[in-house]
């Protein structure tokens, strides 16, 4: 894409918009099996704008060898993934209905699945940038030319596979993978600071030798830019630093920890939640 016009933009938002809505729709239906909605509200302008105008993938044949791949390493947030991969058309809407219910192929976290776009199993959080360096490494060996997008969460990056995977990456000069840091300031046990201070985060990552890229996570003008930037060094990996907002997009679940997991959406917060994105109780499914 070589133009960023208003349209598009528009376009793309009101996507996360209608995103949005459904993963709160399937936080509902998770109910006191509980469902990891803040994480989740984080990443939808990320992975819908990734989804909708960067990644080459087709549609009708999901296992296409060259299609370019997105893996979720913070699996917990996979209402921010399943809803994007149903808006697209790769997930079937009454499976996506079928989350958290028994025998589902839709569990609280992401199973390979890649007849419906789930490129690889996560949820053990560290080890999605691993499985990325193995498919770029795979690439160079075997000639492709499609990419591959990691999203990580800043509290994963406490886990210290993060920074082998980063220190791979470098070795072998992979500038076909990309890794996104979900920087939101929020993990299950609080601020990322108090926890295990990362500040500042593309410091960390400029050391590994990758070449680094700050956005606003909610800016779909911003994100497209620098998704659309072409890789400077040509000999090294690339990541985006995402800063975002835990709960983006509801008043009540922004920068609130609880909403990372340990609080459940009912049906009166769902219809809360609903209101404040522009819906009416009725579009609750």
């Amino acid at each position: 894409m070589t133009n960023i016009n208003e349209s598009k933009i528009k376009e793309i938002e009101e996507k996360a918009r209608i995103i949005r809505k459904n993963a709160i729709c399937l936080a509902l239906r998770a109910g006191k099996r509980g469902a990891h909605i803040g994480p989740a509200l984080s990443i939808i302008d990320i992975v819908t704008t990734l989804y909708t105008e960067v990644l080459n993938y087709d549609v009708k044949k999901p296992d296409w060898p060259d299609r370019d791949r997105f893996i979720l390493s913070k699996g917990h947030g996979v209402l921010g993934l399943y809803p994007v991969l149903a808006e697209v058309g790769l997930l079937p809407f009454d499976i996506l209905k079928g989350f958290y219910h028994e025998e589902t192929i839709l569990c609280g976290h992401p199973v390979l699945n890649v007849e419906f776009g789930i490129e690889a199993s996560t949820g053990s959080l560290g080890h999605g940038l691993s499985i990325g360096v193995g498919i770029a490494l795979s690439a160079k060996i075997d000639k492709k030319d499609f990419h591959t997008y990691v999203l990580v969460g800043d509290g994963e990056c406490n886990e210290g596979t993060i920074w082998e995977a980063c220190m791979a990456a470098k070795k072998y000069r992979l500038d076909n993978i990309t890794a996104i840091v979900d920087h939101n300031g929020l993990q299950a046990d609080g601020f990322t600071k108090e926890v295990m201070n990362m500040y500042p985060m593309s410091d960390k990552w400029k050391s590994f030798g990758w070449q680094v890229e700050e956005v606003n996570g909610h800016d779909i003008k911003n994100l497209l830019e620098v998704f659309n930037k072409k890789n400077k060094t040509n000999a090294a990996p690339t990541a985006i630093i995402a800063n975002t907002v835990k709960g983006k997009g509801v008043s009540f679940c922004e920068n609130n920890k609880i909403y990372h997991h340990t609080r459940s959406f009912n049906r009166e917060l769902s219809i809360l939640a609903l209101e404040e994105l522009g819906f009416k109780k009725g579009d609750i499914w």
